[in-house]
C-alpha cells in the first residue's frame, strides 16, 4: 500500500489524553505544594477516576487504535520491536506498555487518596469507610507513589522526544490532529456515539461513587450542657 494520511486517533481519545496531561500536572503541583490547595488536590484526583473510568471503557468500545487489544504489550511483540522490525500503528509494544502502567499506576493513586488523610484537617471522600490505621497505611503508599509516577511521566516524556528527535516519528501532531503523515494501514474506525455514551455515563457514575455523596451524613455532635453556675 502506498504511504497515505490516516485518521489515528478520535477525537475523544485525544481529549482524554490532553485532559488527563493537565489533571495529573495540576495534581502533582497542588500535592506539592499542600495547604489550602490540598482540597484543590481532592478535585482534581475526582477528575481523574472519570477520566481513568471513561479510558477504561474506551479501551474495548474506542475507535480501532485506542483499544486495549490493538496495542497489548506481549512479549513476544516487544521483542519485534527491540529488533526493529514492527510497522504497526498507534502505541508501539513500549508505549503500550508505558499506557498500561501508567494506568495501572493511576488507579492505585486515586483510589489510595480517596481513603488517605493528612493528619490535619484534610481526609478523602471515602475514609469513613475505613479505620484510621489503614487509611494512614494508604496515605503512606500515596505519597510513595507520586515519586513512582513522576518518573514514570518523565520517562514517557523522554520516550516521546526520543521518536520525535533520534527515530524521526512525530507522535505529538497525531494526538493534536487525529492525523498520521505517511502511514500504510487501515484508519482507524468504530468507536461511536452510543459507545461515547455509554463511557460517558460510566465515567460520571465512578465521579459519583469515588466522591462519597452516597454516604449517610455523620451524625451532628453531641451538645455539651453548659453548667447553669
Amino acid at each position: 500500500m502506498n504511504k497515505q494520511r490516516i485518521r489515528l486517533w478520535d477525537l475523544p481519545t485525544r481529549l482524554f489524553h490532553w485532559v488527563l496531561v493537565l489533571a495529573v500536572i495540576a495534581a502533582v503541583v497542588s500535592g506539592q505544594l499542600g495547604g489550602n490547595l490540598i482540597e484543590v488536590h481532592g478535585k482534581i484526583g475526582l477528575a481523574i477516576v472519570g477520566l481513568i473510568a471513561f479510558r477504561l471503557v474506551w479501551g474495548f468500545a474506542g475507535s480501532t487504535y485506542a483499544r486495549f487489544a490493538q496495542f497489548f504489550p506481549t512479549p513476544a511483540k516487544i521483542k519485534v520491536y527491540l529488533k526493529g522490525e514492527w510497522r504497526g500503528l498507534g502505541h508501539n509494544p513500549l508505549g503500550g506498555l508505558s499506557v498500561f502502567s501508567l494506568i495501572f499506576l493511576l488507579t492505585v493513586q486515586v483510589t489510595s487518596g480517596l481513603f488517605s488523610n493528612d493528619d490535619i484537617a484534610f481526609v478523602g471522600p471515602l475514609f469513613e469507610l475505613i479505620d484510621k490505621s489503614l487509611s494512614d497505611r494508604l496515605s503512606g503508599i500515596h505519597h510513595l507513589l507520586s515519586n513512582v509516577l513522576i518518573a514514570l511521566v518523565v520517562l514517557h516524556v523522554g520516550a516521546v522526544i526520543f521518536h520525535g528527535r533520534v527515530k524521526k516519528d512525530d507522535l505529538v501532531k497525531p494526538m493534536l490532529t487525529g492525523w498520521k503523515e505517511g502511514a500504510t494501514g487501515e484508519p482507524a474506525s468504530g468507536g461511536g456515539i452510543i459507545a461515547l455514551v455509554v463511557a460517558l455515563a460510566i465515567a460520571g457514575l465512578a465521579v459519583y461513587g469515588a466522591s462519597g455523596a452516597w454516604l449517610p451524613e455523620p451524625p451532628p455532635p453531641a451538645a455539651v450542657e453548659t453548667p447553669s453556675w
